[in-house]
């Protein structure tokens, strides 16, 4: 594959960016006049123009360090959703910078579909495939992370019904977890403890909380502190069972995860043995496996074996993954 070739994709891959991204500024800034001069009269009516309703203590997370590029990605959709996954995997980088990780897999994939000369519609197949190597990368850091935070969970519990039993209020508890308690979720609670110093309702800071934090255990939690402060109840009964029950998912979690370690074991021999055979086939005899690269009808039947392995291993997956 030539390099002309190579730079021609990437130009056109900028200029079909560029060009969404005119239409869709176009479309909306003239979608509809008269609805936006009506929204500016209302605006002004109600006193608005200054703003008082948009102000709020809170903290905006930045997608970029530039203001300009900042508020570029503020109109793209589904940006707030990968911010918010880079929140949940705690990467100290901003959504710029995922997406420069993302462009730069794409070139990589390009160069690398180029250098084996493998044809366009596989190169571009390549490229597709390293651009979602960084998505993948979070989606496992935010995995690792939650299930640390999980583990953590029923001990901040224990902690903090300690500590109201003591005579503490529940938000010095919450403080006291975010200090004792190490990362993920001293960290969590720090900002909920945080949002609470500053003003913050209770109620609004735990929901904060559990949109941080996608665990089914902590939004129980949140759950039963919101129903206890409007209902009345002792917290302190509630907290320690609520530390049982999650103690107990866990461990029955972890019986299940042995139990189904012959299966996932099964998964991993029947997808690696297949490339670790063709390996030793062709260090053996090199022209018997090139037939599978060279000839149309042994690339068909190398694509369909890949197909069947990639069900195998979906349809092993979903067995072997019992949600608790």
């Amino acid at each position: 594959m030539s390099t002309s070739f190579l730079l021609f994709a990437v130009l056109l891959f900028a200029a079909v960016m560029l060009l969404v991204w005119g239409v869709y500024v176009g479309w909306q800034t003239h979608r509809n006049p008269e609805a936006e001069r009506i929204a500016r009269r209302l605006r002004s009516v109600i006193g608005a123009e200054t703003r008082q309703a948009d102000v709020t203590i809170v903290k905006e997370r930045r997608l970029a360090v530039s203001p300009e590029l900042h508020v570029l990605l503020r109109r793209l959709p589904g940006a707030r959703r990968l911010d918010r996954m880079l929140v949940q995997a705690g990467a100290r980088y901003l959504l710029a910078t995922l997406l420069a990780r993302c462009a730069g897999a794409f070139v990589a994939g390009l160069v690398l579909g180029a250098f084996l000369r493998l044809p366009a519609v596989l190169i571009v197949a390549c490229a597709s495939g390293m651009v979602a190597l960084p998505l993948l990368w979070l989606v496992r850091a935010k995995e690792r992370r939650m299930a640390q935070f999980e583990r953590q969970l029923p001990d901040a519990l224990d902690m903090m019904s300690r500590a109201m039993r003591a005579g503490h209020a529940f938000p010095t508890a919450l403080k006291l977890v975010s200090d004792e308690m190490p990362a993920p979720l001293g960290e969590e609670f720090k900002a909920a403890f945080d949002e609470v110093n500053f003003g913050v309702g209770m109620g609004d800071a735990l929901n904060g909380l559990a949109q941080r934090v996608p665990s089914m255990d902590l939004q129980y939690f949140v759950v039963a502190v919101l129903i206890q402060r409007e209902s009345g109840g002792n917290l302190t009964e509630l907290l320690n069972s609520i530390s049982a029950i999650i103690r107990d998912r866990h461990k029955l979690a972890g019986q299940v995860r042995v139990l189904s370690a012959e299966g996932r074991m099964s998964a991993w021999v029947l997808c690696l043995l297949p490339f670790g055979a063709g390996m030793l086939m062709y260090s053996a005899n090199p022209g018997t496996m090139s037939v599978l690269f060279t000839d149309p009808a042994g690339r068909k039947l190398l694509f369909g074996a890949l197909g069947m392995m990639a069900f195998g291993v979906l349809a092993i997956r979903k067995i072997v993954r019992i949600r608790m």
